[in-house]
């Protein structure tokens, strides 16, 4: 999972957008080449058609929706099949699996254990409102192992982080 988060713990501002993100400097540095198949919700997919560069193209992708029943370019699950669906994913070999955007969504893959690594992109900015990181709460307490971390030159940080069962 890979999130861009503000100093307050949200992921966009109180008009949804996050044109706070810093783009002057590749933070990925190469990492989508890691990845298979990226998974998203409804919203999060819908931002991302509205984007002219798609650092997912040749991946499988994979949406995860109630309402949504078909999409261009992707798989639509339902999302009271997505436990079953993302083992299925895991079992097949390959590469990692991206998990892009939702909070929602992130908060029940928490919550069901199929989230394994969480890399964050911490920007030096403070929205004050917007969507936070973690929509809800969670209905356990998670430790986490620090793997790595990189600051850069604008104040962003990035962290990455091991979560452990």
């Amino acid at each position: 999972m890979n999130l861009a988060v503000s100093l307050d713990g949200f992921i966009e501002d109180q008009n949804g957008s996050f044109d706070w993100c810093l783009t002057d400097q590749d933070y990925s540095e190469g990492q989508f080449a890691r990845f298979d198949a990226v998974l998203m919700g409804r919203k999060s997919y819908e931002l991302m058609q509205q984007m002219q560069e798609l650092p997912i193209q040749g991946k499988a992708v994979y949406v995860f929706s109630n309402s949504l029943k078909k999409a261009r370019h992707a798989f639509v699950v339902n999302s009271k099949d997505m436990v079953k669906e993302v083992m299925r994913l895991k079992s097949i070999t390959g590469n990692d699996i991206w998990f892009f955007g939702g909070a929602s969504l992130l908060t029940s893959f928490l919550e069901k254990g199929l989230i394994d690594e969480l890399q964050l992109g911490v920007h030096p900015i403070l929205l004050g409102s917007g969507t936070r990181l973690f929509e809800g709460k969670l209905i356990k307490r998670m430790n986490c192992e620090l793997i790595d971390s990189k600051p850069y030159d604008t104040g962003l940080v990035m962290l990455k982080y091991r979560i452990r069962t």
